[in-house]
Order: structure tokens, then C-alpha cells, then sequence
């Protein structure tokens, strides 16, 4: 779990939060050369990740991976077919689905 003054991420809730500036790991992969891509998420767009590793920038499709999100003590995997949304009307949905209409 990432706790700041202001919210807290864990694996109840993450699919309602940027995920934007947290490590990754590719856990699993259609293409099995991805498999193991580990490194900061620094993009996210409707349908990839940009995570950048120690030499570059890696681009990777939502639909074809499975991640390991890192929260501090915790790590969670996460199916990429879930978060394929464009990432503000993600954290809105959840939002809305679990805690009622938005204020």
C-alpha cells in the first residue's frame, strides 16, 4: 500500500488511481519477449504503458500484458485488458462504480 496525506493506493483500489510514476514488472506476455520488462511507468494512453528500464523507453499494449505493480510492501498483478481506457475515464468509472456519484 502507498499511503500520502491525501490518499492511499492499494489493490482494492488501484484500478481508481493514477498509476502513472509507479515500478512494474512485466509478469506475463502474449509476446514472450516483454516478459520480465521491468522499470517506472512514466505514460499511459488508451491502450499502452510507456515504462522507462535503465537503457530506454518501452512501449507496451495493454491487451497483450499481465503487470506486477509495486506499492511499497505490497505488489499487485494486474491483468492489462482490465485497464484498457483512456487513464481519466479509468479512475472515474471506478469512482463512480464503488463510491457512488461524483461531487
Amino acid at each position: 500500500m502507498l499511503k500520502n496525506s491525501h490518499y492511499q493506493i492499494s489493490a482494492d483500489n488501484i484500478m481508481g488511481h493514477e498509476i502513472i510514476g509507479l515500478n512494474a514488472v512485466v509478469k506475463d506476455s502474449s509476446d514472450k519477449s516483454r516478459k520480465g520488462i521491468r522499470g517506472k511507468i512514466v505514460n499511459e494512453t488508451m491502450n499502452t504503458f510507456i515504462i522507462e528500464t535503465k537503457n530506454m523507453e518501452k512501449s507496451l499494449p495493454k491487451k497483450e500484458i499481465s503487470l506486477e505493480i509495486d506499492l511499497g510492501k505490497e505488489k499487485v498483478e494486474i491483468d492489462g485488458k482490465l485497464l484498457v481506457a483512456r487513464p481519466e475515464e479509468r479512475t472515474k468509472l471506478f469512482w463512480r462504480k464503488y463510491h457512488g456519484r461524483m461531487q
